[in-house]
């Protein structure tokens, strides 16, 4: 059977020059990617700020992002491109700064636990179904707003006890479209050794957005953190509330009010940003597969019917699994990590420079041709064959891998198959004639021109 093959940025056939590679990669990164780039082992490009290696092979991958961490930590480029939305988070920093707040956040991360979590994923699934049962079923709707909207309801629910309201996720939306679309133009310069190219319109536009979203959570914040240090009873049993009791085991030091506020930026990116991303495909994956929709709908039913699902219901709900890991292979959130080698050092004969930059793309791993079959296609069912075991094992990562693999993911992979058991429960997924979405390659994955699909009630809901 012919699978759906989403559109995505048509490769160069040639590696572009220097100047049509600045002059492409504006827009999106994918953008500046030849056809070798997903079969090539290693590729790299020496321009005037940084030289910089694509690398595709499965060993020295592991090498960069496992058994040699420490001496290929994350790219200073990267830090300085998030550091006005995320300040020093554990996101951006590196060595021993990093060590401490991964090892003060760990407790933390018990509260988000999947079975502890799961009550506040289904009031938000819920609330969801609320607004899309508004919505016009004749006219195309932009599922990305609402993917969005969830996403950030839950990580509200998860870190502050409280939902999100409609204005807020909005505004969230809004800010952070701004702050992606405005980061390859911010970053660009550096690669090519021009700051001064940089133009101050971008960067005030760009720090604007991100002051929108960290005035949101610190209003959050503040008045939770003066309770605290007054030594007030709190009810809430929430990541917030771990974060202010974490303390520095060095020092005894608890996190300042500022440090909290860059730490929640942190989740609510981790959180919010990347599930809204992968939902929003999954849910244009599925509106252009009818075949892969109605036999996940028809294994929801037999699994759960007409009641309240429960925690226990997820793993059980098998296709809609494989719908979203196949979801993350085509379109993983962060299409690339970016490090640097600490000192200079051999990378498969080449001998890097110290602080060259490293890039390893799950955009190019997950589609690269020698490990996949139809790489391009979406084929759920490749998670379950025994000749996809090899792929799936070693050129798999859209959670990255080694010490900085996601906290979250056994959490974003829950939430993600709530809400689309849910979307199948009570909807038919339908394609909006003639959208074709364009990825973009930004800060995450996202379509330049939105998701539009239609919504149609199933006649048992």
């Amino acid at each position: 059977m012919s699978r759906f093959c989403p559109a995505y940025p048509k490769p160069h056939p040639e590696k572009a020059s220097k100047l049509s590679m600045f002059w492409h990669a504006r827009r999106s990164w994918m953008d500046a990617l030849f056809e070798r780039s997903y079969t090539m082992q290693m590729g790299e490009v020496h321009l005037p700020g940084v030289d910089l290696y694509m690398l595709n092979d499965i060993k020295e991958v592991k090498r960069v992002m496992q058994t040699e961490a420490q001496a290929f930590p994350k790219s200073h480029l990267l830090h300085e491109s998030l550091e006005p939305l995320l300040g020093e988070s554990i996101f951006t920093t590196n060595g021993e700064q990093w060590q401490r707040q991964r090892t003060m956040m760990n407790p933390a991360f018990a509260q988000a636990r999947v079975n502890v979590a799961f009550p506040r994923m289904l009031g938000a699934a819920q609330a969801m179904l609320e607004r899309l049962d508004a919505v016009d079923e004749a006219r195309p709707y932009d599922i990305e707003v609402e993917m969005t909207h969830v996403t950030a309801d839950i990580i509200f629910r998860t870190i502050f006890s409280t939902p999100m309201q409609g204005p807020d996720a909005h505004r969230i939306f809004d800010a952070f479209a701004r702050y992606q679309a405005l980061a390859p133009k911010l970053m660009l310069p550096a690669l090519f050794g021009a700051r001064w190219l940089r133009m101050p319109w971008y960067r005030w536009q760009s720090n604007k957005a991100a002051k929108e979203i960290r005035g949101l959570l610190h209003a959050m914040i503040r008045p939770r953190y003066k309770s605290h240090l007054k030594g007030e009873a709190t009810e809430q049993e929430d990541i917030l509330a771990a974060f202010m009791q974490a303390k520095d085991p060095k020092t005894d030091q608890p996190f300042t009010e500022g440090e909290l506020v860059n730490q929640v930026a942190m989740l609510f990116l981790a959180g919010h940003e990347t599930s809204a991303s992968a939902l929003t495909w999954a849910s244009y994956l599925l509106a252009m597969s009818p075949d892969v929709q109605q036999k996940a709908y028809e294994q929801v039913m037999e699994v759960i019917g007409d009641r309240t699902p429960e925690q226990s219901d997820m793993k059980d709900c098998s296709r809609v699994w494989n719908i979203f890991r196949e979801t993350l292979r085509l379109f993983p959130p962060v299409g690339f990590f970016a490090r640097e080698n600490v000192q200079a050092c051999p990378v498969r004969g080449k001998q890097l420079k110290e602080r060259s930059t490293v890039v390893v793309a799950p955009w190019l791993l997950q589609r690269h041709r020698k490990w996949w079959k139809d790489p391009d296609a979406f084929d759920p069912d490749r998670f379950e064959r025994e000749e996809d075991k090899d792929a799936i094992k070693h050129a798999y990562m859209p959670f990255s891998m080694g010490p900085r693999v996601c906290l979250g993911a056994a959490f974003a992979l829950q939430e993600a198959v709530l809400i689309l058991t849910c979307l199948l429960r009570r909807y038919e997924i339908l394609p909006a004639e003639g959208h074709v979405p364009q990825p973009v390659g930004r800060l995450t994955i996202r379509s330049e021109n939105g998701v539009r699909i239609r919504l149609r009630k199933r006649a048992a809901a």
